[in-house]
């Protein structure tokens, strides 16, 4: 059987890919990679950067390409098939990955490398790989005795399997809900777009009425505009209990990732899971991660109160006195009514103004602006007949990378927005191999006759991701595993989060936003409400990301696993610190914690990231507003100094270099109206 899977390339036969070529091609990529760690290991002649470091690249270099397909494969178009498969070779590639970080002939092949004259006047960036390659080695266990070494990779295994078993419980119990309404009069206050979403959706399932369920396109417009608290209720609560019951409770999953996070962490020399992940980011310890997260929690506290306060006496201004006390799922409800009140704003008057076509061609012309590309349509196969695929031209004509974009909610693919990078070239003078990534999201499709309305916060979402994407794309490192988003993780989201600001500037605006009707742009009375409206609970905002940071080291710095305390109700307790209102004794927002939970490392103990990103680049924003928020000057310089550079030098340097100063908090503060 000819498997696509063995020989993948820069044009990635997704149409040919079946769940029956995984195990094959797994298992010999597998073989293949170990073949060549071998040969490495046992190669007599002198050591060189070739015979070591790159012959190291190259061993595992199909075999990560195939993983990276089949996770992706296994998020966007998931089958009873594909998940077997999945669950069999998870397992078999930790192992691997596991064994490769404690091989001790390997450490001591780059250990001899890294002691001849030829390591001591390496270029800038090849001595940076060999000095993080070292350190990854001690950091994954090469200097353990040999018990140890076999303690931390049963340890490794166990966490593949068990982040895979979160991720893929979340994944049935979110689509396991469903609500069907066939009462009209209950969707009272409900937005007309949201109406025909759900129309839509219930008639594609051969129902009658109106199907809501817990993705965001559908759970959003609910949670915020029903008038009905029952079902907004009901709704709430379903997305916050789940994955904590029956077969598919999380809870059990969650208890033992934190015990065996904690376990690696000490058998490695750490004091906690914490201070291993942050220090080879920029925070360098649990403690300066949890520092920064308490100052800024101090710096907003004053005004999550009076943002609540104002909200408790906006309900009884509107219904009496004796107004209940707002609860969960009545927070996003009242809150819209009273921005409504208070800034003549309501979301949805955006909605018409961002078709989707107009949204990505808006965000292509952004990226093109700044950065002297071309972004055109290409022809490649795909997963899905929604999905579409572009290639980035640099200004000579060059293309200097391809992507997908698959946009759409399905029920074979996982909630959410993400990036990925599926190759990562190596930059050389001579050479002019392109890099390839897609991103996903899970927006609002068309509905009645109508192209894709998004909502403001979808098209951040968008350009967020496409920030990612740009980070990866314009990527000219000359060793592969230091390339584009390989860096720091509490800096991986700078590039991301800096596009979210073209969303809101009226410059960037114009670039695509207009009426999908009539093709006006956003009449200026409605950008100055939206504008006015911009800090409108953004204390709450951020307090809701202060305690998903403060809960995330919490679990990994201060709980005990196995101590017999409940992890969900330590958890709650933390959150309700944060939260608008009382939360009831069955919050099960930890279940859903993918970000933390759906993978070995992925964010845990990393959360505070976000906010440590958004410092940054709030800050960095500020040159381009200064000097011009298209100006392909600065566009180059943010690309030069920063998007091109990968981990080839230290965030800290990175920054600098463009900035020209390190980072300042205000920018932030005074973005979210907090000064």
């Amino acid at each position: 059987m000819a498997n696509p899977l063995i020989q993948l390339d820069f044009d990635v036969p997704f149409d040919q890919i079946e769940a029956a070529h995984v195990e094959p091609a797994t298992d010999l990529l597998l073989a293949s990679s170990q073949h060549a760690i071998n040969a490495i290991i046992e190669d007599t002649a002198p050591r060189t950067y070739a015979n070591t470091l790159s012959a190291l690249e190259d061993a595992t270099k199909q075999l990560e390409l195939a993983m990276t397909v089949i996770d992706h494969l296994e998020s966007v178009a998931t089958s009873d098939a594909l998940r077997k498969a999945y669950n069999v070779t998870r397992p078999k590639v930790s192992a691997f990955w596991s064994e490769l970080a404690m091989n001790d002939g390997l450490y001591q092949a780059v250990r001899a490398f890294a002691e001849t004259d030829a390591a001591r006047s390496l270029p800038p960036t090849e001595a940076r790989f060999l000095k993080k390659t070292l350190d990854d080695f001690r950091r994954h266990g090469a200097e353990l005795g040999p018990e140890d070494k076999a303690k931390l990779k049963a340890i490794e295994v166990e966490l593949t399997k068990l982040t895979t078993d979160f991720s893929q419980n979340l994944l049935d119990e979110t689509n396991a809900f469903e609500l069907v309404i066939t009462d009209e009069t209950k969707l009272e206050g409900l937005p007309a777009t949201a109406k025909l979403a759900a129309a839509e959706n219930a008639r594609s399932k051969g129902l009658d009425g109106w199907r809501f369920t817990l993705q965001a396109p559908s759970l959003i417009p609910l949670l915020t505009y029903l008038d009905d608290a029952e079902i907004r209720k009901e709704v709430w609560r379903a997305y916050n209990t789940r994955a904590v019951k029956g077969d598919r409770d999380n809870r059990p999953v969650i208890e033992l990732i934190l015990e065996l996070r904690k376990d690696k962490a000490r058998l490695l020399g750490y004091a906690d899971f914490s201070d291993l992940v942050t220090e080879d980011r920029m925070a360098k310890t649990g403690d300066k991660a949890r520092a920064f997260i308490d100052d800024l929690r101090a710096k907003t506290q004053a005004a999550f109160k009076r943002e609540n306060d104002a909200l408790t006496e906006y309900r009884r201004r509107v219904e009496g006195p004796s107004a209940a006390a707002i609860r969960p799922w009545d927070l996003a409800y009242y809150a819209e009514k009273q921005r409504q009140d208070e800034y003549d704003f309501n979301e949805e008057q955006l909605r018409p103004y961002f078709p989707l076509g107009r949204v990505l061609d808006g965000l292509f012309a952004t990226a093109q602006a700044l950065y002297g590309i071309r972004i055109v349509e290409r022809k490649a196969a795909t997963w899905d007949e929604s999905v579409k695929t572009y290639a980035i031209k640099d200004a000579d004509g060059t293309m200097i990378a391809a992507f997908y974009v698959d946009l759409f909610p399905r029920e074979n693919k996982r909630g959410g927005a993400w990036m990925n990078g599926l190759i990562a070239a190596a930059h050389r003078p001579d050479s002019a191999s392109p890099h390839l990534a897609l991103f996903c999201a899970n927006v609002n499709p068309p509905v009645g006759g109508k192209p894709a309305l998004l909502t403001h916060r979808e098209v951040e979402t968008l350009f967020h991701e496409f920030g990612h994407l740009l980070h990866h794309c314009f990527s000219r490192v000359s060793v592969r595993s230091l390339a584009g988003t390989n860096v720091a993780w509490d800096f991986v989201e700078l590039p991301s989060q800096i596009m979210e600001n073209w969303c809101w500037e009226r410059s960037g605006l114009d670039l695509f936003a207009a009426h999908y009707a009539t093709g006006e742009p956003i009449p200026d009375t409605l950008y100055e409400k939206m504008i006015r409206a911009r800090t409108y609970r953004a204390a709450n905002a951020q307090m809701r990301q202060l305690g998903f940071a403060t809960v995330d080291l919490a679990l990994h710095r201060d709980y005990e696993p196995g101590s017999g305390a409940d992890v969900m109700s330590y958890a709650r307790e933390i959150i309700q610190a944060h939260s608008a209102s009382e939360l009831p004794d069955d919050y099960g927002m930890l279940a859903g914690f993918g970000h933390v939970f759906a993978h070995p490392i992925g964010y845990a103990a990393g959360y505070y990231s976000y906010k440590w990103a958004e410092v940054l680049d709030a800050d960095a924003f500020t040159r381009f507003k200064k000097e011009g928020i298209t100006n392909p000057d600065v566009g180059r310089a943010f690309r030069d100094t920063i998007l091109a550079k990968g981990n080839s030098e230290e965030a800290g340097k990175l920054y600098e270099d463009f900035m020209g100063r390190g980072p300042e908090l205000e920018p932030l503060l005074e973005r979210a109206g907090l000064l």
